[in-house]
């Protein structure tokens, strides 16, 4: 299609995904087993609380809900990169651009904020616990978590309503793993009003992490300052393992947001590109289950638990079925 001399992008192709022959498959089996390794191990957590009324406390609610954030988060972006990593044509057309964008995003601001709420929760149990369970309570909670997830869905609306207004001129090639604001704006058919838009984007992603962090660093000098306050070496332990899990994650995915979304006119290669893009919309979400099962004792406990009563009903149902047999 051609409109005053121009060429309408209506699919993109997203560049340098290596075929099978250039050693793809050993790429696509990597990702595949780090998706499996997601999905399950996001499940195990999110069912471990969901089912143990002995996690039924804010802090294990909010794990849950990061975890079955984290399993949508990552479906929204790792089936395409499997699917490129096989295929010949590594298209996405513009429709299917903008929902990878959209969905990516809301799950991602969602967790942004729950990660926030996590902090703010840690906060009142450990320097206000005399009034944790009066302030927090099972309304309250909930309503935050749907706050958060909220917040999630509607921020990126206006802006994905906006770029899909925009004409795309060509050329169509994705310099990035899966469609994101950066290399789908650099496709634009730029005009003064455009550059200048796309400047206040970058400023409000700046806005919105540069807040986020400001709020869990100042909740997180309160946490410390109290925990180094405490008199037993016993109860300074405990009460650091419980934030170290949450601040661990909190680090690993804002460091590589932060990496991706506050460089402004930096510009990276498209290896630095490719691997900072990897840490937040994979190894974030990867590392999740790690920390919150093999480092949280309950978590673990109730893992086996439920695995074993699992385990004792299957094999009943065979035994049952061999008896009827």
């Amino acid at each position: 299609m051609t409109n005053e001399n121009q060429t309408i992008v209506i699919e993109f192709v997203f560049t340098d995904f290596p075929h099978l022959r250039e050693g793809g498959l050993l790429f696509f089996v990597l990702l595949l087993l780090i998706y499996l390794f997601i999905i399950i191990g996001n499940l195990m957590v999110f069912f471990a609380v969901r089912l143990d009324s002995c996690l039924h406390t804010p802090m294990y609610f909010f794990i849950s809900v990061l975890s079955f954030l984290e399993i949508w988060y990552t479906t929204t972006t790792i089936p395409k990169m499997l699917s490129n990593l096989v295929s010949e044509q590594n298209t996405i057309s513009l429709a299917g651009c903008l929902l990878q964008m959209y969905f990516f995003h809301s799950l991602g601001i969602s967790e942004v904020c729950l990660l926030t709420t996590m902090a703010m929760d840690r906060y009142l149990a450990i320097c206000n616990p005399l009034h944790y369970a009066t302030i927090m309570t099972p309304q309250l909670y909930t309503q935050l978590t749907l706050g958060c997830c909220f917040c999630g869905f509607f921020t990126p609306l206006p802006e994905i309503a906006w770029i899909a207004t925009l004409p795309f001129c060509g050329p169509n090639q994705i310099q990035n793993i899966f469609c994101d604001f950066d290399p789908i704006l650099n496709l634009v058919c730029k005009d003064t009003g455009t550059i200048i838009l796309i400047k206040i984007v970058d400023i409000v992603h700046a806005v919105e992490i540069i807040t986020a962090v400001m709020l869990v660093a100042l909740a997180y000098v309160q946490i410390i300052a109290v925990i180094l306050r405490i008199r037993s070496a016993e109860g300074r332990r405990k009460a650091f393992s419980t934030c170290a899990s949450h601040l661990a994650i909190f680090l690993i995915f804002f460091g590589s947001v932060a990496l991706m979304y506050l460089r402004f006119s930096a510009k990276y290669s498209f290896f630095w590109d490719t691997a900072i893009s990897l840490m937040f919309a994979v190894l974030s979400p990867f590392f999740n289950p790690i920390i919150y099962s093999l480092r949280n004792k309950e978590i673990k406990e109730a893992i086996k638990k439920h695995m074993c009563q699992s385990t004792i009903f299957t094999h009943h149902i065979k035994k049952d079925k061999n008896h009827t047999s």
